[in-house]
């Protein structure tokens, strides 16, 4: 199993579970109870900007190293270019949708807001990815990030890769103190000299949630360019103490998110706790939790499949077979395409159960099944459709080698 194939097989798990988190049914449904998200505070999103930031590093500094900054940052932005497409694409499809179904404004108002009335303001609002409606707010920060990487790929290639670190972690303090409030203020305010009301819209700190995008551009820039061995970094006595002391912190995160889910935390410490949780800011606590999380996963996969502790070398060995398996890869190489894909089909189940719910626990699970099993389709087109489907292929597989 290749490098890059096991990292399409953590984008596709994460897709799949982003798919039960965003479906929603009345009275909810146990199939999404069986998920990560529900023992801490890493959820799919942030494995999936991490992936992301990981494979931009990987592509764009080999591309960089073999072929000059020029023609890697010019990759970069039509890529951005990509990903504004399909941002923009999945969007109009749900306006087009919202047209001529009936009742649309009822059941996606809580999700589309003031855009469920078909206001032209906040259509035009969308398409420049400043209001950005529910399950379409990650693509608008990718665009960002992407926009912003070509010298800081760079930077990384000429070993200059503290300069991105530091620059990061200053940004993600700035957030958690604050300090960006007269900015968002200020573009709000400019907003609302075109139309007043609510034009700013989004999930996502960008400043704040930055930071998990960039640790993975280092890294993976880091990886390409051979200024980290990951299995000799792994290999080494110190790293082991430190996935015992990761598999410690997520414990402990496990344990304040069930006390929270069971009502057993005292309230002064979950009042301080609560402090910390901010998951649009990408706050505190689920930095720690993801720092945590992903060196355990990644010393698991990577060191732990050949260690000499029994237990240790099948947990190592039952995660790379989960990241190998094709449905996950299949998904995860085309990961754009299938998010848009998933966020249309999140809106239309919308629409069935209005019209036709509630549904009962089987067809919940039945529903929640055949939406993950379609997450292969867009996937599927891209590698077979058409006469030409060889050479997508291809050209896919030859670009991914350099």
């Amino acid at each position: 199993m290749q490098r890059l194939e096991i990292l399409d097989g953590m984008r596709g798990y994460f897709l799949v579970f982003m798919m039960l988190n965003h479906l929603t049914f009345t009275g909810g449904y146990l199939l999404v109870k069986f998920n990560h998200g529900e023992l801490g505070y890493v959820q799919d999103a942030q494995g999936f900007v991490f992936l992301s930031g990981m494979l931009v590093g990987m592509v764009y500094a080999r591309r960089m190293l073999k072929e000059g900054y020029a023609v890697g940052a010019r990759q970069i932005r039509k890529r951005a270019m990509d990903i504004y497409r399909y941002a923009a694409g999945s969007l109009l499809v749900i306006m087009a949708l919202g047209l001529v179904l009936t009742e649309s404004a009822t059941y996606w108002e809580p999700w589309l807001w003031q855009l469920a009335s078909h206001d032209p303001f906040y259509a035009v609002a969308s398409l420049l990815l400043v209001y950005q409606p529910t399950y379409m707010d990650i693509l608008p920060q990718y665009i960002i990030y992407m926009l912003v990487a070509p010298p800081l790929v760079w930077l990384c290639v000429t070993g200059r890769w503290r300069w991105v670190v530091a620059f990061s972690a200053v940004l993600w303090v700035t957030v958690q103190l604050g300090l960006h409030y007269p900015l968002a203020g200020g573009i709000r305010a400019l907003l609302d000299q075109v139309h007043e009301g609510r034009m700013l819209r989004t999930a996502f700190n960008v400043l704040g949630w930055q930071i998990v995008f960039m640790t993975g551009l280092v890294l993976g820039a880091l990886t390409v360019t051979g200024q980290i061995d990951w299995k000799k970094a792994f290999a080494r006595q110190g790293a082991a103490v430190l996935a015992w002391a990761a598999l410690v912190l997520v414990l402990c995160f496990m344990g304040i998110r069930l006390g929270f889910t069971f009502k057993l935390m005292p309230e002064d410490m979950a009042e301080q706790i609560r402090s910390l949780d901010s998951r649009v800011e990408f706050s505190f606590i689920y930095l720690v939790n993801f720092m945590a999380t992903g060196y355990l996963v990644a010393w698991t996969v990577i060191a732990g499949a050949e260690a000499r502790h029994r237990i240790v070398r099948a947990l190592g060995q039952g995660l790379r077979w989960i990241f190998s398996l094709s449905f996950l890869r299949l998904i995860g190489r085309h990961s754009l395409q299938v998010y848009a894909w998933h966020v249309i089909v999140i809106y239309l189940l919308k629409g069935v159960e209005h019209h036709y719910g509630p549904f009962n626990e089987w067809t919940k699970t039945a529903i929640a099944l055949l939406a993950i099993a379609s997450l292969a389709i867009p996937a599927l087109y891209r590698e077979r459709a058409g006469p030409f489907g060889f050479l997508q292929r291809g050209a896919d597989a030859s670009a991914r080698r350099r």
